[in-house]
């Protein structure tokens, strides 16, 4: 389908989310891939890594971008030839990009009831202000949460980060728009703005870190 939703959070930051309605076929042939991206696409065994991956291109297209403007490093982490910032993430039908200024997460999330079952392994301080009875809106917080470090994660992407041990979102309720975070990690403690929202059955998060 065409771009599903275009949020344009400031001057510097834009994200771009788009649902994943068309086949593989389709996609490829609707976008340019560099050659090395040619070669992973082949090599991955799940269709719907590689639809999330070729919507992806479509969504930089509709940033004015192609994936020859897109580069990695030896992390792994993407990046723009003009330098600015993007981060990139897909989840079964929805894929999303955010591309700004500043340095930036994005994190896109299937609500799901499993995730109670590994919360304690990527919850610490938060169990503090969330209510396991509760158990429709845990789900979503827990989400939520979960996205914020996936999201902070991707900004820094250095090895020994501890979504548990390192990363703390402060409270929040859902009728909110955003929260906070902080990262302690390596001697440093780095401060993260959190704004999620929902996406049909899907929990989108994105993280601009503090100046």
């Amino acid at each position: 389908m065409p771009l599903y939703k275009k949020i344009q959070f400031n001057n510097n930051t834009q994200i771009y989310i788009w649902k994943i309605t068309e086949s593989y076929e389709q996609l490829f042939a609707e976008v340019s891939l560099t050659t090395k991206c040619q070669l992973r696409i082949k090599g991955m065994k799940s269709e719907l890594h590689q639809r999330g991956f070729l919507s992806v291109r479509k969504l930089l297209n509709e940033a004015g971008y192609t994936d020859f403007d897109l580069y990695y490093d030896e992390f792994g982490k993407p990046h723009l030839q003009d330098g600015k910032h993007i981060s990139i993430t897909h989840s079964h039908e929805f894929s999303s990009i955010i591309i700004s200024n500043e340095t930036v997460g994005i994190d896109i999330e299937l609500q799901r009831e499993k995730i109670i079952r590994i919360a304690d392994k990527f919850c610490d301080a938060e169990f503090q202000y969330l209510d396991r009875e509760k158990t429709a809106e845990y789900i979503k917080k827990l989400t939520v949460i979960w996205g914020a470090k996936e999201a902070i994660f991707k900004i820094r992407n250095e090895k020994g980060i501890s979504f548990k041990d390192h990363i703390a979102v402060g409270a929040f309720s859902l009728n909110q728009t955003g929260t906070t975070a902080h990262l302690n990690f390596g001697g440093l403690q780095t401060q993260f703005d959190i704004y999620f929202e929902e996406v049909e059955d899907f929990t989108l998060v994105y993280a601009l870190e503090q100046l």
